[in-house]
């Protein structure tokens, strides 16, 4: 089993459900499971399912993360500017 296949797994995992930090662990997983893969390549080693299984939930994870900032980086300029119009 590539280490580093378990490990894009568990880190892609990670990035879907803790806030915040979940941008950084999703780049982390896919540069992982871009690791794990090339070495599974030449090496034939076992885990190509979980580095493509992190890969995934990765993207899944900053996609995710990538929406809650947006949306959250709205809702500061829409409502910021009701203290000026309603004291």
């Amino acid at each position: 089993m590539n280490s580093k296949a378990m490990t894009s797994f568990i880190v892609g995992i990670m990035s879907i459900f803790i806030p915040l930090v979940g941008m950084i662990l999703g780049i982390m997983g896919i540069l992982y499971a871009n690791r794990g893969l090339k070495e599974i390549e030449v090496t034939g080693e076992d885990g190509r399912t979980y580095a493509l299984a992190g890969k995934t939930c990765s993207a899944i994870g900053l996609a995710i993360q990538g929406v809650i900032f947006i949306i959250a980086l709205i809702s500061y300029f829409l409502f910021s500017s009701f203290h000026q119009i309603f004291p």
